[in-house]
């Protein structure tokens, strides 16, 4: 089960990969169709501080289009990414509406610090998410990968930069108004694989200890009374999840003048989660207008506002999951039970159903609003040397959030009096930017010159407090006026209040250089001082190189017409990471009470020790690559190589004890990232007044690895760093089996009685033997192995189908190997105990007579709660093939729209999440294979750590029916 086995499905899944390879496409014969001319590239990419011609970049740069993004129906532009680009690995941390999603470009290269990739906005750093900006609005995504495409943004390009590119109006343009919706049924893709009634009944009869003693039998280890039957069969997630709507709206207007242009736009979105409470909603405005003043002048104005509002994040279906299948929670009159007591009156429970939540009214509110606005003023002027001009731009940048919750008086608790609480937290994000720009652009015969010269300043100021209270002295209250409750219940720690400063001045100079289209070279410098730092340790210089040949311009080429384009490409450049926190070079104090005889104190101790010498966490990339364009560019792709080395990253270094403060934070690990990428796009079958087919497949590798820790330590057990193992390596023993009646040195290697081990879970033996061959020891914790969670390989396909007015579009990902962690199994959820407090998921489980189960016997060989080395269980093959949207559109006849004065009308249908193939976790539990929590989230305890992400007690993954349409006038 937890091994990938190439089956004859998998050799489906094979070929099926295969038939998307464009190089096994074959084309229309059709004379109509034959393309004699070759077609020259002439698309423009964003690059940062300009743009330049596809076939001129010399640096890793993908591209995505608006109209590509468009074809997956989403408010959220990071959803419509997945699988679109190589190297680029974008994977849910939460399945709640509204939730960002980890973005990663080749790979994690940080051990503490952060490892998402810089956003730019229409030319500015952008402190949101992507989350924040609808997908309407988008022109272009461009997305910088190695380090000589990253280098001009210095201290802040380690991760990667997505550039985004938001639609304007054209010059000349009549106004044109569009309207973009979609609206839809979220329905379960599958329920959590939790036992039935009589299952569980079965489970919780078998589950009884090991006789001990002259005892031949036992009794099970909970009895079943109070509001257990075992008649009963309850199906708690029934009474709980509810198809949900989902819903967007954008409006729009553009247009320009001889002058000038605009475009003006709003967007509304709404998601409701299948389970109770809990709804998403955003409202945005985008304007975006430019402004020629005369020959020489040209301004321009970008804003783009959102306020959302998110409800009942704190609601999951986690302690439902849990509920026994065979208690009964109503009243005798049909109305539902307050609390319920199982497990032979040990454990009583609030019950949460759909109807006792709704039901709660001011007793309960979880509530997140935000506001946010972004903001691009510009001004250029063109200056009396030919191809000189001058530009500045201004950012200016606003974000709030405010959050509060309340809990009435017992609700969610099993007294009915328990108290009421509540908590407010509110958070401000202040960042500006000045950037002044230089830029010269001339060809000269067969010479090229492109140059930019850059100075800009940077500041980022915020806020953060918190407070909670206890015994609010009424409903109405809510969270709005925590004063009302005793002051002495009202709690404001300093923890829970933030500020913190910084800035950035930069200069930048980059040099982009082409001789006849043939020989290209790019060269940058920047250098960066940060507030964040120390003296001595401010500024930071970065370099860049890269090179490029176009092969197929050269006169030896000419006669290979089939060839259209061959390009090849190096590049070598340093980055950095921002992962030195503000003023964490200046050390810490931290306030905490003390009594002094009977005075009541406050004192300050030494939580941080200073450290003047703290630096940015340095990346040096190589990178080459390969693009081509065959049969008149009907098949176009790249093949690249990069290889990255972080260095001085910031972990904890030990002090002596005689410092009284353990550790000290310093520049000390290594990691690294390399891999292969591979984009093919292909266009099958083109015929615009029949049948067309189009199709595109990226695959790609990244292997990372740790090549060293703080002191020479080869493992950091506590926060599971191992060198020469990927970042998110676990730490675990290793299922072999199940221990049989019979095996050899089991009372040596598992001391216990048989009756007690035999069934349990047998894990491998790493140490030594004696000279007759028996181990010489028990199983202990030096038999735990290292773990690399991630994927062999991954990537994404995307193909497109039209005739005459009809389209239809699908997009899929794919990843092979690798270990899938699924608390629901392991030893953290507590829904894996086999013991029959609580509900299970449903597993075959080892008895007398089925003696080949995977899962253990129930209540034998316990640790705590769980069967002993439970958490080996949560490991699965992380391999699949997932068609993530299908979507069948109708373009309604031009003729007919002509007459109502429209420019054009599409209409859509589309299904997500439709497909899930060769995934053997989705064989297994019939659940969605992808992450649905970080790590430390939705588990009954924290079992992984915050940067790993797992498949937890989180919202269940849902199959969103949707129907949509596009319309212009």
């Amino acid at each position: 089960m937890n091994l990938f086995h190439l089956s004859k499905t998998n050799r489906a899944a094979l070929f099926f990969a295969m038939t998307l390879l464009p190089s096994g496409l074959v084309y229309s014969q059709s004379t109509k169709d034959t393309v004699t001319k070759e077609k020259q590239i002439e698309e423009v990419v964003v690059i940062g501080y300009g743009t330049q011609r596809k076939e001129s970049v010399t640096g890793s740069v993908a591209t995505v289009k608006g109209d590509v993004l468009r074809e997956v129906p989403t408010a959220n532009i990071t959803q419509a990414l997945q699988g679109r680009t190589a190297g680029v690995d974008i994977a849910q941390t939460s399945t709640k509406p509204g939730a960002t999603m980890q973005i990663r470009i080749r790979g994690t290269r940080s051990l503490t610090g952060d490892n998402n990739p810089l956003i730019v906005l229409d030319g500015i750093p952008f402190v949101g998410s992507l989350g924040d900006i609808s997908s309407s609005d988008i022109k272009s995504i461009d997305i910088l990968k190695d380090a000589s495409a990253t280098a001009i943004y210095g201290s802040r390009g380690a991760n990667g930069v997505i550039l985004v590119t938001t639609n304007r109006g054209t010059k000349g343009q009549k106004p044109r108004f569009s309207y973009n919706s979609f609206t839809g049924v979220q329905t379960l893709f599958s329920k959590y694989p939790m036992m039935d009634g009589p299952q569980f009944a079965k489970l919780r009869a078998y589950a009884t200890p090991a006789p001990t003693g002259n005892q031949t039998t036992t009794s099970p280890l909970y009895a079943t009374n109070g509001d257990e039957s075992a008649s009963n069969n309850t199906d708690w997630q029934k009474l709980y999840y509810k198809p949900a709507m989902i819903t967007s709206h954008d409006v729009g207007v553009s247009g320009g003048t001889e002058g000038g242009n605009y475009n003006v736009g709003l967007s509304y979105f709404k998601q409701d989660a299948l389970i109770p409470l809990q709804n998403y909603e955003r409202f945005g405005l985008r304007m975006a207008i430019d402004q020629q003043i005369g020959k020489a002048f040209k301004f321009g104005v970008t804003s783009n506002t959102n306020f959302s509002n998110s409800e009942g994040n704190g609601v999951n279906p986690g302690a439902v999951l849990g509920y026994s299948p065979i208690a009964n929670p109503y009243n005798p009159d049909g109305s539902f039970k307050r609390v319920m007591t199982t497990a032979g009156g040990i454990d009583q429970t609030w019950i949460y159903t759909r109807k006792t939540l709704d039901g709660l009214g001011d007793k309960y509110i979880d509530e997140t609003k935000s506001f946010a606005s972004y903001n691009n003023i510009y001004g250029e002027v063109n200056l009396p040397l030919n191809g000189l001009k001058y530009r500045l731009n201004v950012g200016l940048d606003y974000r709030t959030s405010n959050s509060g919750n309340y809990t009435g008086v017992g609700v969610f608790n099993t007294n009915a009096q328990g108290p009421s609480s509540a908590g407010r937290e509110n958070n401000q994000t202040y960042h500006w930017v000045l950037e002044n720009l230089l830029t010269y652009d001339r060809t000269f015969g067969k010479h090229k010159i492109n140059a930019v010269g850059l100075y800009s300043a940077e500041g980022n100021r915020y806020t953060s407090s918190y407070m909670s209270a206890k015994n609010v002295p009424a409903d109405f209250f809510q969270y709005y006026n925590l004063g009302q409750s005793p002051q002495a219940d009202i709690t404001v720690k300093p923890e829970d209040q933030v500020y913190w400063q910084t800035g950035l001045l930069s200069a930048m100079g980059r040099v982009m250089y082409t001789f006849d289209n043939k020989y290209m070279i790019t060269a940058t410098l920047r250098a960066d001082g940060s507030s964040r730092l120390a003296p001595g340790n401010k500024w930071h210089t970065y370099p860049a190189l890269s090179l490029g040949w176009n092969v197929t311009n050269e006169s030896f080429m000419k006669n290979i017409s089939a060839l259209n384009l061959l390009k090849f490409r190096a590049g070598w450049g340093q980055t950095s990471n921002q992962a030195v926190n503000p003023y964490s070079t200046l050390g810490a104090l931290t306030v905490t009470p003390y009594n002094f005889g009977n005075t009541n104190s406050t004192g300050v101790y030494v939580s941080q020790a200073p450290n003047p010498d703290l630096g940015w966490e340095y990346s040096k990339t190589q990178n080459y690559g390969i693009d081509f364009g065959v049969l008149n560019n009907r098949i176009t792709g790249s093949v690249e190589y990069y290889k990255t080395h972080t260095y001085d990253l910031l972990t904890q270094k030990n002090l002596p004890a005689s410092t009284a403060i353990g550790s000290i934070v310093s520049n000390v690990a290594e990691t690294e990232n390399k891999g292969f990428e591979v984009s093919l796009n292909g266009v099958i079958i083109d015929n615009p007044d029949g049948f067309s087919w189009d199709a595109g497949v990226n695959f790609y590798t990244n292997k990372n690895k740790i090549l060293s820790l703080a002191s020479g330590t080869q493992r950091d057990v506590n926060n599971l760093w191992f060198v020469g193992h990927n970042i998110n390596s676990l730490y675990d023993y290793q299922y072999i089996g199940l221990w049989q009646a019979g095996d050899p040195y089991q009372n040596i290697l598992e001391p216990g009685s048989a009756a007690d081990v035999v069934g349990s879970i047998k894990v491998l033996y790493t140490g030594g033997y004696n000279p007759d061959g028996t181990p010489v020891r028990a199983i202990n914790a030096d038999d735990r192995q290292v773990f690399d969670t991630a994927p062999d390989w991954q990537g994404g396909f995307n193909m497109r189908f039209s005739y005459k007015n009809f389209e239809l579009s699908t997009v899929g990902a794919f990843q092979h190997g690798g270990i899938l962690i699924s608390s629901l199994y392991g030893s953290a959820s507590y829904l894996n105990r086999l013991t029959g407090r609580g509900n299970n998921v449903d597993v075959d489980y080892w008895t007398e007579e089925n003696t080949n189960a995977y899962f253990p016997r129930p209540g034998r060989h316990l640790s705590g709660d769980n069967p002993k080395y439970s958490s080996t269980l949560a490991m699965f093959d992380a391999s699949y093939l997932k068609l993530r949207t299908i979507t069948l559109g109708y373009n309604i006849n031009k003729e007919f729209l002509n007459d109502l004065r429209i420019n054009s009308l599409k209409i859509y249908v589309t299904v997500t999440n439709p497909v899930v193939l060769f995934s053997p976790y989705h064989k297994f539990s019939g659940m969605d294979p992808e992450p649905n929590s970080v790590g430390d989230q939705n588990q009954a305890v924290s079992g992984y750590q915050a940067r790993q992400l797992i498949i937890g007690t989180n919202n269940p993954s849902t199959r969103n029916y949707l129907m949509g349409l596009n319309l212009t006038f």
